[in-house]
C-alpha cells in the first residue's frame, strides 16, 4: 500500500474529499449545534462501533477519518477488525476515544459512509458465495451513486469481487445504442479498435449470431445481454477460450451458479453499488 493511499487501492485524496464533502453537508454554517447546547466540551467518553447483523465490512477506514476529521487530534480510534472481514451481530469493530462533543458530531457521517460500504460489500459476498468453485468471477458496473464511485467500487474488492472500468475514458464498452449509430456489431467494433487500438474493448451482444461475429472478428471480452443459459453455453463452446464472456442483464442472485456454470468469466450485477441495503452498524457510549 502506498503512502498516498488509505488502505489497498484507496486513494487518501478520494477519502478525504468524500468526508470533507460528507461533514460541510451535515454540518452547515453552524456545525452541531445542539450536541453544543448540551454536551460539555470537557466530556470525555470511549464508544464501540458495533456491528448489529451478519455481514462483510467495508469502509472502516473511511469511518476513522470522519472521526479523525472532526477531532482533528482529539478522537481517537482504535480498528478491532479490518475490512473484508465477516462481521457478527454485537461485534466490535472499532472503539473511538475522546471528547463526547467530536464523537457525537462525527457519529452520523462515519455511520452512513461505513453502513452503505458494508451493505455493497455484503451484497458482492453473497454472488461471491453463490459462484464459488466455478471459476466465475462477480463483476460491478459504472450504476453507482455519483461521488461514491471509487469508494464503492473499493467495497465490491472487499466483498470479493472484480471491477469494471472506472470511467468512461479508461475503456470501450459497445452497446447496443452504439451499435445501431455504427450500424451493426462488426462496425462499432471495428470503428473503436481503429480509433483506440491500444485501449480494453468490450462489445455488448443480444444474440448468438452477433457474439459469433464479434469473436470472428477479434474482440478480447463480450458481454451477453440478457441471453438465455442456453444461448451462453452455445457461445462460450463457439469462443472456446479465444476471448472472455461477461453475462449481464437480469441476472438474480437465486440463478447466478447456473449462469456460472455455463463457463461465462464474469457476472455483471448493477445491483451491487445501486441496491445494496445499508449494513446495521451503531455507535454505543
Amino acid at each position: 500500500m502506498s503512502t498516498d493511499e488509505i488502505a489497498p487501492g484507496l486513494s487518501r485524496h478520494v477519502v478525504e474529499d468524500v468526508v470533507g464533502r460528507a461533514l460541510h453537508e451535515d454540518l452547515g454554517a453552524e456545525g452541531d449545534v445542539t450536541t453544543q447546547a448540551t454536551v460539555p466540551p470537557d466530556l470525555l467518553a470511549t464508544a464501540n462501533l458495533t456491528a448489529r447483523e451478519h455481514g462483510v465490512l467495508a469502509g472502516l477506514p473511511v469511518a476513522v477519518a470522519v472521526f479523525e476529521t472532526v477531532g482533528q487530534g482529539r478522537v481517537l480510534v482504535e480498528s478491532g477488525s479490518a475490512d473484508g472481514a465477516r462481521v457478527s451481530p454485537g461485534e466490535v469493530v472499532a472503539t473511538v476515544r475522546g471528547p463526547v462533543r467530536d464523537i457525537l458530531t462525527a457519529e452520523r457521517t462515519a455511520l452512513n459512509l461505513i453502513g452503505h460500504l458494508s451493505g455493497v460489500a455484503t451484497l458482492t459476498r453473497r454472488w461471491v458465495d453463490a459462484v464459488e468453485g466455478t471459476g466465475a468471477r462477480i463483476r460491478d458496473t459504472r450504476k453507482t451513486m455519483p461521488g461514491l464511485r471509487a469508494l464503492e467500487k473499493y467495497a465490491v474488492r472487499c466483498g470479493g469481487g472484480v471491477n469494471h472500468r472506472m470511467s468512461l475514458s479508461d475503456a470501450a464498452l459497445v452497446k447496443d445504442n452504439h451499435v445501431v449509430a455504427a450500424g451493426g456489431v462488426v462496425p462499432a467494433f471495428e470503428r473503436v479498435r481503429a480509433k483506440y487500438p491500444d485501449l480494453p474493448l468490450e462489445i455488448e451482444v443480444d444474440t448468438v449470431e452477433q457474439a459469433r461475429e464479434v469473436i470472428d472478428a477479434g474482440a478480447d471480452l463480450v458481454l451477453l445481454d440478457n441471453m438465455s443459459l442456453e444461448d451462453m453455453r452455445t457461445v462460450v463452446a463457439f469462443a472456446r477460450g479465444r476471448c472472455r464472456l461477461e453475462a449481464s442483464g437480469g441476472l438474480r442472485l437465486e440463478h447466478a451458479r447456473a449462469v456460472a456454470e455455463t463457463g461465462v468469466d464474469f457476472l455483471s450485477i448493477g445491483a451491487l453499488t445501486h441496491s445494496a441495503a445499508v449494513l446495521d452498524l451503531g455507535l454505543d457510549m
